[in-house]
């Protein structure tokens, strides 16, 4: 696995990345080929100050946000075969499930006594699996567990979802909602490039498709979310282009409606027990601490429409995710207290309790700060000689 960015030393083009870093700073919008050059030639330093400083600027200075939730997966079935993806099961196979109210139910009641005030909810592409089964399911968790938000499925689920019953991404949307769902999370955005999805997941939706489906999640009024996973062999041009059209559909919500997506989380790709980590690219796979912080850098300047960035302890760990505090992030992320998607790829880290959060964002230099998914804060953690008060 490839784990940190060779960069060539060139005094003009890093003068040229320091002046694009001027441009930044003066809040110039940037284009994709100066993303390339910052991601070639800026100083990690630099980039580190001017992106924090972008983020002082857009959010409260000196607080860090974390969520209270839980990922939770209904069935691992899929029929869509990424080869990135250790988790899923083909239909029939002795490891292959579909979760049970009764067992959901155990992991919601955890979370709530946990105080935790969301699930995200994601399986696979299940081939049998009718509307009216999700329906019945949203219906349950909200009669049950009133106060838990649902944000659950991902865009290429719904895609799924619709073609199964021969409909509109808005009509399935619609009907999900009218049983409870609340938020559309950004999974499977990957790389947002045509050629690099044929290569990793060649059964998975489109580009474009995505981004239809955000879009029309976005007008019907839920909460979404983007992402982004790196270190799939794809160029730095290939990672503009992903970032240019999340920020164009920014652009777009909230010119139209604004409701856009409430923030953008980047991570790296885990490839340990997948077809990708066992095959003759594996080489050019990966990306280590050096790469995710300067694209995360990149990231905050280039989307200038997003508020909120989202740090990965999961796959980064958590002292990585401190820095990444002070590379442009502002939210650590959430408890999760499951993940099973990742963590079958390879990460080892799939739980993290809220105080153990909040002594990471202080040990980090920030006050620590509960959120809902719409990044409202719930409660707030100033230290007093160590001790949290409320």
């Amino acid at each position: 696995m490839r784990t940190e960015l060779i960069v060539i030393h060139d005094p003009a083009l890093r003068e040229a990345a320091l002046s694009a870093l001027a441009r930044a700073e003066a809040g110039e919008r940037l284009d994709a080929a100066t993303g390339v050059l910052l991601h070639a030639w800026a100083p990690l330093d630099e980039l580190a100050r001017v992106a924090h400083d972008r983020r002082r600027r857009q959010v409260t200075p000196g607080r860090v946000t974390y969520l209270i939730d839980r990922n939770i997966n209904y069935t691992n079935i899929c029929v869509t075969d990424c080869q990135f993806c250790a988790f899923y099961r083909p239909p029939g196979h002795s490891e292959a499930y579909v979760n049970s109210h009764e067992i959901l139910g155990r992991k919601i009641e955890e979370l709530v006594a946990l105080g935790g005030t969301r699930i995200l909810m994601q399986g696979g592409h299940h081939p049998d699996l009718r509307l009216v089964w999700y329906e019945n399911l949203l219906r349950w968790i909200t009669r049950t567990f009133p106060s838990i938000e649902i944000d659950a499925f991902s865009p290429s689920e719904i895609q799924h979802i619709a073609g199964i019953e021969g409909m509109t991404i808005e009509a399935t949307l619609g009907r999900l909602i009218d049983c409870g769902l609340r938020g559309l999370p950004g999974g499977g955005a990957e790389i947002l490039d045509d050629a690099v999805r044929d290569r990793i997941s060649p059964k998975k939706q489109k580009a474009a498709e995505w981004l239809e489906v955000m879009r029309t999640a976005q007008r019907l009024g839920l909460a979404t979310s983007a992402s982004m996973v790196i270190g799939f062999g794809e160029s730095v041009d290939q990672r503009m282009s992903h970032l240019m059209r999340v920020r164009e559909l920014q652009d777009e919500a909230g010119s139209s409606h604004g409701n856009g997506f409430t923030a953008f989380i980047m991570w790296t790709a885990q490839f340990e027990n997948t077809s990708l980590g066992f095959s003759r690219q594996r080489h050019v796979l990966g990306a280590g601490r050096e790469e995710y912080l300067r694209h995360l850098a990149i990231c905050r300047l280039v989307l200038d429409n997003f508020d909120h960035l989202q740090a990965s302890w999961p796959t980064m760990g958590p002292e990585v995710t401190r820095e990444a505090l002070h590379f442009g992030a502002d939210d650590y992320g959430s408890t999760m207290l499951e993940e099973n998607v990742v963590s079958a790829a390879g990460t080892t880290r799939t739980r993290m309790d809220a105080a153990e959060i909040r002594r990471h964002i202080r040990a980090a230099g920030f006050i620590p700060a509960q959120r809902d998914t719409r990044y409202r804060i719930l409660r707030e953690f100033p230290a007093k000689d160590n001790v949290e008060v409320a």
